[in-house]
């Protein structure tokens, strides 16, 4: 299995880019989901690779939505995960939910299907002293791909594709 996770950045990165799982970039998580493939080959590639393509036309359609950062809330286990809201937006909503069936037309398992759909709330999470606060105003201006566990190696996390205002993704 391969582990992907689609997001929008609300920071600076570049495709090609890895960085640990501690220290993510603030991001609002769109759809984590694995691919199966058999070990020893490019299939795992191959079929990341036809999925970022199936996500073009959505990716880029939600590229420049303006959205508000609302309330704190508590995620995970005891809601021990601090995160900030995002206030609803039909174009995110609309985002996510295309990702969603392109992930499952391509043979994708979406991990928290509870959190899916009618189930989506768009947040993100606060690492250490990096936060964003309610009220303030964000765009939707880079959409990524990301590998949770590039060549197996669950200590980093890759950037396959991105998706950016004023150009990239393709």
């Amino acid at each position: 299995m391969r582990n992907l996770i689609f997001v929008a950045f609300m920071e600076p990165v570049a495709e090609g880019q890895v960085f640990p799982p501690t220290d993510w970039p603030l991001h609002i998580t769109l759809l984590r989901f694995d691919v199966r493939f058999d070990a020893g080959t490019t299939e795992g590639a191959d079929v990341a690779e036809r999925i970022a393509g199936l996500a073009d036309a959505p990716a880029a359609a939600a590229l420049g939505t303006p959205l508000t950062v609302g309330a704190d809330a508590g995620f995970g286990r005891d809601g021990s995960v601090p995160v900030s809201l995002v206030a609803p937006h039909p174009a995110l909503q609309q985002l996510h939910e295309q990702l969603v069936y392109l992930v499952a037309d391509a043979g994708g398992r979406v991990l928290t299907p509870g959190h899916t759909l009618a189930g989506y709330r768009p947040h993100i999470s606060h690492h250490g002293s990096k936060r964003l606060h309610q009220g303030d105003a964000v765009v939707i201006d880079r959409v990524a791909l990301v590998d949770m566990a590039p060549g197996g190696d669950h200590t980093i996390r890759r950037v396959l594709r991105l998706w950016s205002l004023g150009g990239g993704g393709g």
